[in-house]
């Protein structure tokens, strides 16, 4: 106890030295607010441009930095942070429905409503169909109707009659991507005006499910577990057994972009996270992809590795922000990908 009382005292202390936190605290009682406010008061250094890319036949120009909302919201509101991100010119928000993440779409909806004509909005539901289950008929016709009740109440969680684009979140199962009646639920929904653009997020199956999205013409958009290595097993929190790294994979990267799908990268630092965060080992597993030049940059070992799969072949990165600091970090990994691979080109 005597430790706890000194851990918090010196917490106090650190927020009443730099003013702006211990004003939030005593305004907030909210400690994740305090501890932010004396971030930002205390960083002097300027970040640098957000830079942007066309999302595939969406012609959205996306920050290459997606703010992933779904963990980071699914307890509480921060319109500080999104109001922070935005002004800085990230305007790509990415969340997910009530069933996984909570209150996320909930605490988004006032800072998406607020915005709603400047940004991206997406959101996503599963598909409850196996990796290796057959799918015939009337299966894809039950998680079609499922799927599309699942976009209300996203719609009503949200607070808005329409999203920019829908994702079949945790697609993992190629014969439900090609499965027309999924399709024609997204084109029903299309047309009643809720949504506009059809997605794809998978992290298992994910080069199998992102070939299938590139034959149907179907699909807009595909958020992919990928890192320099190479495809990113979610199950067990490694580098997909006999994965091609991501140099490798260009050629199907490639096909997807022209057949108009933009490419957002997600898990991408996952594996530095340690397994305390859902991860792997932590270290430098990623340092044999970059050359030297990059290696001496003063940069942390996630932002070489989002760096790294923007500079070859993603569009645009969706990272999990929690906090002032990751937000810095993130964006200026984003904002500075080219230049930082600039001299191995």
């Amino acid at each position: 106890m005597a430790q706890l009382q000194t851990n918090r005292r010196s917490f106090i202390e650190y927020l009443t030295m730099v003013g702006v936190g211990s004003q939030v605290l005593l305004q907030t009682r909210n400690v994740q607010a305090a501890t932010a406010a004396a971030q930002e008061s205390g960083d002097s250094e300027p970040w640098p441009g957000m830079s942007y890319r066309t999302l595939g036949r969406t012609g959205f120009r996306a920050s290459r930095l997606v703010y992933g909302c779904g963990a980071a919201l699914s307890g509480q509101p921060n319109d500080r942070l999104l109001n922070i991100a935005f002004e800085a010119g990230v305007n790509v928000y990415d969340v997910g429905y009530s069933g996984y993440y909570r209150n996320a779409e909930r605490n988004l909806a006032g800072f998406a409503k607020a915005h709603r004509d400047e940004i991206f909005l997406i959101s996503k539901a599963p598909v409850r169909v196996g990796a290796d289950d057959d799918v015939d008929a009337a299966t894809a016709q039950r998680e079609a109707k499922a799927w599309t009740m699942l976009l209300d109440k996203s719609l009503s969680e949200l607070d808005t009659d329409h999203v920019d684009a829908y994702y079949q979140m945790a697609a993992n199962n190629p014969g439900v991507v090609r499965a027309e009646e999924m399709y024609r639920a997204f084109e029903d929904a299309k047309a009643a005006g809720k949504v506009s653009y059809l997605g794809i997020s998978t992290h298992e199956n994910a080069q199998e499910c992102l070939e299938a999205a590139i034959e149907t013409g179907w699909y807009d958009l595909a958020m992919i577990a990928i890192t320099p290595a190479g495809w990113y097993d979610w199950n067990k929190r490694q580098i997909l057994e006999g994965s091609e790294d991501m140099t490798h994979l260009s050629p199907l990267l490639q096909r997807a972009k022209e057949a108009g799908i933009g490419l957002v990268a997600m898990k991408t630092g996952r594996l530095l996270a340690g397994r305390r965060w859902g991860g792997g080992a932590n270290g430098k597993v990623f340092d044999r992809f970059y050359d030297q030049s990059v290696l001496d940059q003063n940069l942390t070992d996630f932002q070489r590795s989002y760096a790294f799969v923007l500079a070859h072949g993603m569009d645009v990165v969706n990272a999990d922000i929690q906090n002032y600091g990751i937000l810095k970090e993130n964006f200026i990994a984003a904002a500075t990908a080219d230049k930082v691979f600039a001299s191995t080109a």
